[in-house]
Order: C-alpha cells, then sequence, then structure tokens
C-alpha cells in the first residue's frame, strides 16, 4: 500500500490583510501511517500557573484523607468532576515567601522562592520557574509565555532577577497580540481601535484552507473559529459596558458585574493560546493582594482584604469560603474546557500542567506554612487523582521543580533553585 498524503505544517497560518490566525493541531498535520508521537506535531507540555490570593481557609481546602480516595472539601467542590486530572499537595511550606511587610512579597515570591533582597543578577537567582520553562518550551512558539490577570498591578513573573514581566488585564490587548497583529504601536493601535472582526480578513484563506481538509478536520476548524468569533463578541459587549463608566470618578467601586466574565474571557485566552500553539507557558493571577474587590454576586458586602482578616468572625470566615469556593469553580470552568478541546492523542487537559494555588497560608496570620496548592492536568506523566501530603516544612520549591521536571526541562536548568531538595517521585 502507498501513502501518499501530504501533511500540513504544524505552523500553518490562516491570513488575510495583515491579519493572521493559528490553527489547532489537525489530522492533516500528521504525516500518513506515522505514529503522533514521532511527528513534530506531537503536543508540547503546557504549563500554566493560576494564583488566587489571600490563601484558603485549610479546613475547607485541605482533605481529610490522603492518596485517591478523598472527599472534596468545599473550596475544591468544585473541581471534583475532575478527580482523575487533580493532586492536591499539602504540607508545603515557601520560606522565601515570608518576612517583609504583608502582601509585599506575598505574590512575586510564588513562583520564585526568594525573597527581593536575595535576588541575584549574576547567578540568576530570582528567575520565576515560569520563566525558567519558557526558556525550553517557548522555542517552537510565537511568544515565550503570557502573562495575564483580573485585577491590573504587582507581578509574579520576572524574567530576569530584576526584570519583572507585566501581567495585562485588557482582553483585547491579549487577543491581538495572541494573534500577532501589528508589527509596530502605530499598527496595533489603529488595529484595537477597528471594529472589524479578525476573522474578516482571514476568511478566504479559510476558505481556501477547507478545501484541502477532510470532513472531520473541517468541522475542527469551524468549531475553533466559532470559538474566537464567540471571544470577540464577549470582548466587545465587555467593551460596551466599561464604556458607560467613564464618567464616574476613581473609587474604590467594588466588584463590576461583569468581573467573571472578565475572568471566563482571560482563561479562553489562555485556552485558545495553547490550542494554537502561540505559547505553552501562561500565568494567571485571578484576583490581587490586599484586593478590596467587592463580591456582590455572593451577597457580600465587605470587601475581599478585610474579609480575609476573619479573626474568628463567623459570619467574615463564612464570606471567605463562599469567596474562596467561587475562585474555584471560576477556575474549575476553565479546567473542564480544556478537557473538552481535542488536542492529538488526548484533550488539552491531559497534556497540561497547571498549578493552583496561593502564596499564603493563613490570611489573618500573612504565614506561607502551609500552602493550598494543587496541579490539574495529566502532562508529563503525572498521575493524578491521589492527595499528597507532605512533612511540616517541605519546601514549595520542590513542587516546582517538579513541574519542570515532568515538562521536560532539563536538570541543569533548575539545579540549585532556591531552597529545593528536588522533584516529587510521588506525582
Amino acid at each position: 500500500m502507498f501513502l501518499t498524503r501530504k501533511h500540513l505544517s504544524r505552523r500553518t497560518l490562516l491570513k488575510g490583510a495583515g491579519a493572521s490566525i493559528a490553527l489547532p493541531l489537525l489530522d492533516a498535520m500528521i504525516p500518513a501511517g506515522t505514529a503522533l508521537a514521532q511527528t513534530a506535531a506531537v503536543p508540547q507540555p503546557r504549563l500554566g500557573f493560576v494564583y488566587f490570593p489571600h490563601g484558603a481557609l485549610q479546613d475547607e481546602w485541605q482533605p481529610k484523607q490522603t492518596g485517591g480516595d478523598f472527599e472534596f472539601p468545599f473550596i475544591l467542590k468544585p473541581l471534583e468532576p475532575l478527580r482523575e486530572h487533580l493532586t492536591v499537595i499539602s504540607g508545603l511550606r515557601n520560606k522565601g515567601g515570608e518576612g517583609g511587610t504583608p502582601h509585599g512579597y506575598t505574590e512575586e515570591t510564588w513562583l520564585s522562592c526568594v525573597l527581593p533582597r536575595s535576588r541575584n543578577v549574576a547567578t540568576g537567582r530570582g528567575v520565576t520557574v515560569d520563566q525558567i520553562a519558557a526558556r525550553r518550551l517557548g522555542k517552537n512558539t510565537t511568544l515565550p509565555s503570557m502573562e495575564l490577570c483580573g485585577e491590573p498591578g504587582g507581578n509574579i513573573s520576572y524574567r530576569t532577577p530584576d526584570q519583572p514581566l507585566p501581567m495585562e488585564s485588557n482582553p483585547r490587548k491579549v487577543f491581538y497580540t495572541m494573534f500577532g497583529q501589528g508589527d509596530n504601536k502605530r499598527e496595533r493601535t489603529a488595529i484595537l481601535k477597528t471594529t472589524d472582526s479578525l476573522l474578516d480578513y482571514v476568511s478566504e484563506s479559510a476558505a481556501s484552507l477547507n478545501r484541502k481538509l477532510d470532513a472531520a478536520d473541517r468541522a475542527r476548524v469551524s468549531d475553533y473559529l466559532d470559538s474566537v468569533r464567540e471571544i470577540e463578541i464577549r470582548i466587545q459587549k465587555l467593551e460596551a459596558s466599561m464604556e458607560s463608566l467613564v464618567d464616574l470618578p476613581d473609587a474604590p467601586l467594588g466588584a463590576p458585574e461583569d468581573f467573571g466574565e472578565h475572568l471566563d474571557i482571560q482563561f479562553e485566552m489562555m485556552a485558545l493560546a495553547w490550542q494554537t500553539n502561540r505559547t505553552n507557558v501562561t500565568s494567571m493571577r485571578m484576583v490581587k493582594e490586599a484586593s478590596m474587590r467587592v463580591y456582590k454576586n455572593l451577597g457580600i458586602s465587605e470587601a475581599f482584604h478585610p474579609t480575609s482578616h476573619w479573626g474568628g468572625f463567623p459570619e467574615r470566615i463564612a464570606n471567605l469560603r463562599l469567596i474562596q469556593n467561587y475562585h474555584t469553580a471560576v477556575f474549575a470552568k476553565f479546567a473542564k474546557r480544556l478537557e473538552g478541546m481535542p488536542d492529538g492523542d488526548g484533550s488539552l487537559l491531559d497534556h497540561s500542567i497547571i498549578l493552583f494555588g496561593s502564596n499564603m497560608a493563613n490570611s489573618d496570620a500573612h504565614n506561607a506554612d502551609p500552602l493550598p496548592q494543587m496541579l490539574v492536568g495529566r502532562g508529563g506523566r503525572i498521575k493524578g487523582g491521589q492527595h499528597l501530603h507532605y512533612p511540616q516544612d517541605t519546601p514549595h520549591a520542590n513542587m516546582l521543580v517538579t513541574i519542570l521536571d515532568r515538562a521536560g526541562v532539563p536538570a541543569e536548568d533548575f539545579k540549585n533553585f532556591a531552597d529545593s531538595t528536588g522533584p516529587f517521585s510521588e506525582v
């Protein structure tokens, strides 16, 4: 039998009038008669780092049982349908995040485990783990990494010990940056102001491509482009709602009614970036430390930060558990979305390693021991479906180097990382 089918490049783009859109992995990108693992199209590990502030109520986060047969506490309950993709890791401490002004070091030391005064440009001490990964996993993608947030301000990613990477909270800017629009600031500004759909620019290219694809791939492309169109519409609606607030003075207004929609769109950007091979490394800070956001959608009138100082007050504890459960529910929606997105011989969630957690334990005490952390996804041969509880004072850095190790980053890239004693074999 002769197999003559030509295959598309994994980097195939839809192009038109200066616009371009990358494509998801299609059957047509795999040479006929060749196993996926033996091709350049084999899915690369996707690494995500999703941060939430003010820690978590430990009794509502940490399962009472270890191993695979554990019950989900209230804060983790939204993730229960994804049990087999979850690895809850308890007992970790980040000594590099302790000390200094409360909340001052919390975010920026989560992925480095190094206090600001201990950073060293000469040795690279203080570079965050996402950027260590990006140096390897970003070689074959358009963007080495993406840094997103739900609220502006602060940083969790450091490209060098003294160079933080800004996090983008504007979904429209993320959208066009992700799809590579504009060669300079003037062009980018012009594109951001247009009301046209990105898909209008590439419609002819899409039609031409479809004539070369079989029915299954045509369906995948159609579904993917529908998702892109839906995001454009959601961004436009979000912008329209924000325009009505332009005459209001700067003030602590609390959460806009569309904050959940805002987070959903940012997470959708992460999913599309991974699906189209724009980047393999993404960080997302859902809410900033010391946030004064008010969660009126949960029936809570007090701001998040003072609520986090619960001090034994039953009402604050009740409200805090609702907020923390809500953050998990928003993230769970994203994880379920990844589970439903085909990617080679599995789903995007199968090929992802996502750290979901905080760099604070007890928000009333501002401590970093034990941290609420979990890994989501089965990328890098992660077993999933278990709760691992490590001894007191086990370095949080051990989990970070475990992520690098499972993603295929050479050990030489993370030797002597912070206070790590090595990767976890049980994960």
